[in-house]
């Protein structure tokens, strides 16, 4: 068989073909230099938001923690260079919070913490301790706490780890390029999950219009027998954690579940790559590789920059824009967000920076539904995306929540589908935010 073909024999539901516009998956990453400045929001995580325990005035280090928090959701934040913290502000991140942020003027030296030092390590709580301290959330987006996924609950029997390779989203190739780049990095981090959590089944999913990842990551694990590449067909939302799951075992997560209740853990094959090298070297959470593209921009590339970075200053690196883009996503064109200028810092889960010109980021404007059901057909969780629409907007709680409403994904399926143009996802998360109000009080 072809490596290029599928061969997971489990299919899932839904899901959509779009077009891939992988332009730099060739392309080998390059390395942004130190920028004059970079912002570090203290919300760069799911869970609570982080408290400096640096000053302006103070002097920093690369790798030196300059903020924290007691929460066990959470992860502490590494200063990205070295120089002087210059004042502690408030920042809109890209999905509108308002959270502090540490500003730190560089002094163009990049200077190493003493404290960065590669963890010792010898039983389980010492490795999920070292993860914490690490800095480590998802890197696929998601951003969350990887030292509580991997904090495996009482009760609960984990059998299989999958590596997430498929990035199904149209342009970005961040990941296809930590495959080939950091390959080494990849087998010691996994290596390194099995040894402490037991698990001795691994499945590294990769799409199958990443050949040269899958060639490269099969040799990888040539000699480990518990570790196999499986190959997916390329279909978005292959990357989705539920549907990877059940596209590499054919298990299903319940309605409202978590991995863990069916056996499995899901990590990111970059934040993979970065355990490897952080158990090696010591060095947390500070770089990040964005994939930066879309008609706007010049020069179209994967980037390591910094965390705090901001847009701009990676625009520039990519050689400026083409013209004024009209929209910039933060994330790909099915699960990005819209951000409001380009001044914004990239933070950790960022792997996607896309700008588009006055054509592409056309929209187009909504017609009444015509039941046709295609984004039921199409909705990997099968749900019915008409009905949280119209339950979202007169605000009918209940109903949204009988219609599972929260394990929505936010995926875009149905609103790429819809051939009315609806705001499907939008209306949903308006519906999700109800639910989440209603249960707050």
């Amino acid at each position: 068989m072809s490596m290029s073909l599928p061969d997971s024999p489990f299919k899932t539901h839904g899901g959509v073909n779009v077009p891939h516009r992988k332009n730099t998956a060739k392309v080998e990453s390059a390395v942004l230099p130190s920028p004059d400045t970079v912002i570090l929001p203290m919300q760069q995580h799911v869970g609570a938001p982080c408290a400096p325990c640096v000053k302006a005035g103070d002097h920093v280090l690369v790798g030196q923690k300059i903020a924290d928090s007691t929460a066990f959701v959470s992860a502490p934040i590494h200063a990205s260079v070295s120089g002087k913290v210059i004042a502690i502000q408030k920042i809109m991140l890209g999905g509108g919070q308002l959270v502090d942020g540490v500003k730190i003027q560089s002094d163009g030296k990049m200077e190493i913490s003493p404290d960065v030092k590669p963890p010792k390590i010898g039983n389980l709580d010492e490795f999920l301790k070292a993860v914490h301290e690490s800095g480590l959330v998802g890197l696929g987006g998601a951003g969350f706490p990887t030292h509580v996924k991997l904090n495996v609950p009482k009760g609960k029997h984990v059998d299989t780890l999958i590596i997430n390779t498929a990035e199904c989203e149209p342009y970005i190739t961040s990941d296809n390029r930590c495959a080939i780049e950091e390959t080494d990095n990849i087998v010691n981090g996994l290596e390194a999950v099995k040894k402490w959590l037991g698990i001795h089944r691994v499945i590294i999913a990769v799409e199958g219009n990443k050949p040269d990842v899958i060639e490269k990551m099969t040799k990888a694990v040539a000699n480990d027998s518990e570790v196999k590449v499986l190959t997916l067909r390329a279909r978005y939302p292959q990357g989705a954690e539920k549907v990877l799951i059940q596209s590499c075992t054919d298990r299903r997560v319940p309605m409202g579940g978590l991995p863990a209740d069916v056996g499995c853990i899901v990590m990111n094959i970059t934040s993979t790559a970065f355990l490897g090298n952080y158990l090696a070297t010591g060095m947390p959470l500070v770089k990040k590789r964005v994939t930066v593209d879309g008609s706007a921009i010049k020069d179209p590339k994967n980037v390591i920059a910094p965390i705090g970075t901001s847009i701009r200053a990676l625009a520039d690196f990519c050689g400026g824009y083409k013209e004024k883009p009209k929209k910039i996503l933060i994330g790909g064109p099915m699960m990005g967000v819209s951000i409001f200028n380009d001044e914004v810092p990239i933070v950790k889960q960022n792997n996607g920076i896309l700008f588009f010109d006055e054509k592409e980021a056309h929209k187009m404007e909504p017609t009444p539904c015509i039941r046709c059901g295609r984004c039921v057909n199409v909705c990997p969780m099968h749900l019915m995306p008409t009905l949280l629409e119209k339950y979202a907007k007169a605000k009918r709680v209940d109903d949204l929540v009988k219609l599972d409403v929260m394990d929505c994904m936010e995926c875009g399926c149905c609103a790429y589908s819809c051939p009315a143009g609806r705001p499907l996802v939008q209306s949903i998360r308006f519906g999700k935010a109800l639910v989440k109000a209603r249960g707050k009080k």
